[in-house]
Order: structure tokens, then sequence, then C-alpha cells
């Protein structure tokens, strides 16, 4: 039996190894309210294992994104070539808390007694392989230590890592936000609405900003061009395309007397940026009320519809999409007599692709049926009963993506 001596030096140096463990314990847990860096961490990670419990071998690896990174060891050079094979490992024996290494294991794991993991939500945050702990082996709570300092470390970098990516996506919210801004600043914020003619639009963006484009551009009180377009893909860089196409329409327009020379400019000019990445398809017409006509140019675009007592035509004549091909082809230019009580209904695919609570996309026909029975409304009263259309056809379905319109009404009088 053990003397009173012997049992009380015991005791002793239990008390003593846990005020060192708990020292240095406090002193990780401060330097994480001090926000050190992970490389800072982990260095601490290390000098506890090696200086105060003495391990002997030691691999440290933190997930992140389903990606095992090695971030400390101790005496293991050849980590990067064994990561695999531990990796497989760990997954083979589904290692959620302590595994404690046996004979018949790996050769590669040689060294080695435990493997502790930590895991958050049945999420793996981190695994440490630890082999020769120094102090006397039946010392009390010697695993359950390096398990407490290795879930702080993980614990402490994965909330670092939300944190970042917090910053990140607000970062992102405020690019939208000023993205939209400056979005809705390219959007006319006023249409002409006289006894001669009417314009409305409607703009629905997704998810804030998007791609589509549409615009009125007057060249005299008898003359003037609309137009719209809608940009390949979504999100901050179609919006930005659409800015520098809203920019370069505006310059070139007034430079040439036809649109089908536009037409070629336009394109040259969106294939530099583009480098054929994107596209986009363009409708646009230019109304002259005094010869009574629209001349247009439909560029790969879903064709607008000209109403008129009762009869509905697709304005179609044009040439390719914009900013794809270094040749758009042949340009061919459409021409229509304008009529008292006309409407043009034009608008970007966003609103084709509706879909109802069923998943069956809008038909054409409707449209058709709400041009039909409502063509005798103004502009701002039928794009009204169009959305109220659009509205309860998608039901409990969200718009799936941008959304303009851009009606026009041709009275005839002066």
């Amino acid at each position: 039996m053990e003397s009173s001596k012997a049992i009380i030096e015991k005791l002793q140096n239990e008390v003593s190894l846990k005020h060192i463990l708990l020292r240095n314990l406090l002193s990780i847990t401060h330097a994480i309210n001090e926000n050190k860096s992970a490389d800072e961490l982990f260095k601490m990670y290390k000098t506890f294992l090696h200086w105060v419990m003495k391990v002997k071998k030691m691999a440290l690896f933190i997930i992140q994104e389903d990606r095992w990174s090695c971030v400390t060891t101790i005496d293991w050079e050849n980590i990067q070539e064994e990561q695999i094979k531990i990796e497989n490992f760990i997954k083979e024996a589904k290692i959620e808390r302590r595994y404690n290494i046996k004979e018949d294991d790996p050769s590669f794991l040689e060294g080695i007694d435990v493997i502790i993991s930590v895991w958050h939500k049945q999420i793996p945050l981190a695994y440490t392989l630890v082999g020769g702990i120094g102090f006397d082996k039946d010392t009390p709570d010697k695993y359950d230590f390096i398990s407490t300092i290795t879930n702080i470390i993980a614990v402490a970098i994965e909330n670092k890592r939300l944190f970042k990516e917090q910053l990140k996506r607000e970062s992102i919210r405020q690019e939208m936000r000023l993205a939209e801004q400056v979005q809705q600043m390219l959007i006319p914020d006023h249409l002409p609405n006289n006894s001669v003619f009417a314009l409305d639009s409607l703009y629905i963006p997704h998810d804030g900003i998007g791609g589509d484009y549409f615009d009125y551009i007057p060249f005299s009180d008898t003359r003037f061009s609309i137009c719209m377009a809608d940009v390949s893909g979504k999100g901050i860089s179609a919006a930005l395309l659409m800015a520098n196409f809203q920019a370069i329409i505006r310059s070139l327009i007034r430079h040439y007397r036809d649109l089908g020379t536009f037409i070629i400019a336009l394109n040259e000019s969106i294939r530099r940026i583009t480098k054929s990445e994107k596209y986009i398809t363009f409708f646009i017409a230019d109304v002259d009320l005094e010869k009574k006509t629209i001349k247009y140019i439909n560029a790969g675009h879903y064709p607008p519809k000209l109403y008129h007592k009762g009869n509905i035509t697709s304005l179609t004549e044009g040439c390719t999409i914009i900013g794809f091909f270094d040749d758009v082809g042949e340009v061919q230019e459409g021409e229509v007599q304008l009529e008292e009580d006309m409407l043009l209904l034009t608008f970007t695919d966003g609103l084709t692709d509706i879909l109802n609570d069923n998943k069956e996309m809008i038909p054409e026909s409707l449209l058709d049926e709400v041009l039909i029975q409502n063509a005798h409304l103004d502009v701002i009263a039928f794009n009204h009963k169009l959305k109220e259309v659009l509205d309860q056809y998608r039901g409990m379905q969200s718009f799936p993506d941008d959304i303009a319109v851009l009606s026009m009404k041709y009275y005839g009088k002066k």
C-alpha cells in the first residue's frame, strides 16, 4: 500500500497539474476574447499540448465547407502524404467523440493514442490526433483537458469564420442596395402621357436588382424611341452590363439615321465589353408621330405585341442577339403604320416564364386575352390590370426572373 506521504505527494502533483492546465486554458480564452488571429490560437494550442501535456505526436484538422485543413502538428512531417488516409479512416470509423487507437488499426496511426472530434449540430468542426502524453497516463482527466481545449479552439475558429461570412454578406447586401439605387436611377421616372400618346411601365426585378432594361428617348416633339432589353444572367453583373448598355445606347442612337446601322454599331460596342460571355436581347422602335410610323428592330427579343381593332401582330423583324457574335448578320427593319387607339405591349421574357401552382408556364393566349379585353383602357390602367392577371395566375409562386413591361397607347388625337 502507498504511504500517506506518497498519497499526499500524488494529490499535490495532481492539484499542481490541474492548476497549470486551468491557467493555460484561461490564457487561451483570454486570447480568444482579445480576438487573436487563428494562427496565434493554433500556436497556443500546439504549445499547450507539446510543453504542458508533453504530447509527442499531434495533428489538428479544422474542417470548413467540407474541406480538411491541417493547421498545426507535432513531430508529423509526412502529414500531407497521409492526410487522405486519415480522412478516410475517420469517415469509415464514424468517429463522433473520442476514439482510442487499437493495435490492429492502420500503420499510419503509429504513435497515436487517441482521436478526439469536435462536432456542432451534427456537423464536424475539427479532429485532433494525439499520441505519447508525457505525464502519468493514469492521471485523471488527461484527455478531458485536451478535448476541452480542442473544443474551445475549434469553436473559436468556427465563430471567426461565421463572423467573416456575416461581414461578407452585409457587404454584399450594401453593394446590392447601392446597385439597386443606381439601377432605379437608370430607369425612366417620368413617361409622357398626353392626348396623342402615352407610355407606362412595370418593373419587377428578381432579388432586388436585375438585367432588364427599358427606356424612352425623345428626339423632338413628334419623334422618339422606346426600347426594351434583357441581359443574360442575374444580379450585380447583369445590372452593371445593363448600366453600360444604357449609356452606349444613348451615346450611339443620335449618331445614326437608320436603326440598322445603329444596331451594328451597338453590337460592336457591347461585344468588346462582353467578349461573348454575355448577350442581350433587344427591341427598339423609332416612333414618328408626324409620319405616323413605327420603325423597329427586334434583336432576338421576345416579340412585342401590337394590338389594333381586335388584331394582334407580333413584331419579329430584326436580327440576332446583341453582344455575342462578331456580326449580327443581315438586319431587317420592320415598319408598321400608327393607327388610332393602337396599343403596343413590350416586355421581357420573365413575364412569359411565370409559373402557376401546378408549375404550368403562363400561356401566350392569356396575354392575348388581356390585350383584347383591356386595350380600351389607358396604359396605366392596362398595366395595372396586366399585373393583376399575372398575380392571379402565379398564385403562391414567386416571380422566377426579372420582369419589365413598357406599354404605349397611341390615341391619334392632337
